[in-house]
């Protein structure tokens, strides 16, 4: 493994990271029925406090230290965060709350597609399948489907930690094209 740390090594960006990944596990968490008593209504304080208000702040700093793809994730995904936790215990029909889900699908898919470092696009590419998959089980109510879901959140937000963290404490943050072709030798 190469020790890449300057891919998403400012603060702003391990602060995002941080934030997301918080928002995320509590999120993942509570729809998958893991610990006993916890649902994902437990989850709307954190999504709506780090997931919503600091996590947009991260994607306003980003900006103004001209990191696009940051301050856009972080901006967008705050706006999301906020909305859901806002929105949560109001009553909506399954195909409104199903159609939310796979619009910001969409969006989690253009930041997984706009490029960046392998633990950025790791994140977001598990949590649109995340929302993917809740937005169908919104639409064929299927409480089985949701849980799954939950699980790829639960894996979006622990990549986000393992992310921030890994700037931090200067731990590997990508393969090196070796490792990433096993059976492969320098030479070719």
């Amino acid at each position: 493994m190469d020790n890449d740390v300057s891919a998403g090594s400012s603060t702003t960006t391990i602060a995002g990271r941080l934030a997301l990944g918080v928002t995320l596990l509590a999120f993942g968490l509570g729809y998958t029925d893991l610990i006993d008593g916890v649902t994902a209504a437990d989850a709307v304080s954190i999504a709506h406090y780090i997931g919503g208000v600091a996590l947009f702040v991260a994607g306003l700093f980003a900006l103004r230290e001209r990191d696009t793809a940051a301050g856009t994730a972080y901006t967008v995904l705050g706006a999301f965060w906020f909305t859901w936790a806002v929105s949560a215990g109001t009553q909506v029909s399954d195909n409104a709350a199903g159609l939310f889900l796979l619009l910001f699908a969409l969006v989690a898919l253009s930041l997984t597609l706009a490029g960046g470092d392998q633990l950025g696009q790791g994140v977001y590419g598990l949590f649109c399948v995340a929302l993917v998959l809740m937005a169908v089980a919104r639409f064929a109510g299927s409480d089985g489907l949701t849980k799954v879901g939950g699980w790829f959140a639960v894996a979006a937000g622990a990549v986000a930690w393992y992310a921030a963290t890994a700037a931090l404490a200067h731990w590997p943050t990508a393969l090196s094209r070796r490792a990433a072709r096993p059976g492969v030798t320098a030479a070719g």
